[in-house]
């Protein structure tokens, strides 16, 4: 498999060269890459490896270990729903099952138009007002699944006005 070499960023460049001989720094540096991305592209993971002399299957572990790190392009409407216990028991599920629905897409995947993408997350510190979602930094509370279709219907409308 013959897969093309990426340029990195300068600014990542630097990053990682100021922690290549740390403790903790495949973590750190994807963290870096994560932020300047939105996820980690293979190209990237691969670079990674060669700068810090890590075995790509290792970057790959932690990749995959850790539920923060995203393989795929995330939509630009990231949509995490707390599955926490205080949520789930409040309808977590059921929020889920609905986005899932009217979206068409399930969990750690994005909408083919790339405009939403659904994750799962354990808890997001709002329990009293469970169940809870949060489109990118917005906090929606005390759901219900007939609440949905009007959210989701604000952020396509804001796509609708941004194209025109």
């Amino acid at each position: 498999m013959n897969e093309e070499k990426v340029k990195l960023p300068d600014s990542l460049l630097e990053y990682i060269g100021q922690w290549k001989n740390k403790k903790g720094n495949v973590i750190m540096v994807l963290h870096k890459v994560q932020e300047l991305y939105g996820f980690i592209p293979r190209a990237v993971a691969m670079e990674v490896s060669t700068l810090i002399n890590i075995p790509l299957a290792k970057i790959y572990g932690i990749i995959t270990f850790y539920h923060l790190f995203k393989l795929k392009k995330p939509g630009k409407y990231r949509i995490s729903v707390c599955l926490g216990t205080a949520c789930y028991l409040s309808g977590g599920n059921d929020i889920m099952a609905e986005l899932e629905n009217i979206l068409g897409i399930g969990v750690n995947h994005t909408t083919d138009d790339g405009i939403f993408s659904i994750e799962a997350v354990r808890c997001l510190g709002c329990c009293g007002l469970a169940p809870v979602l949060v489109i990118n930094e917005k906090v929606y509370g005390k759901l219900k699944k007939e609440d949905l279709a009007a959210i989701l219907g604000r952020y396509r409308n804001q796509e609708a006005a941004v194209k025109a």
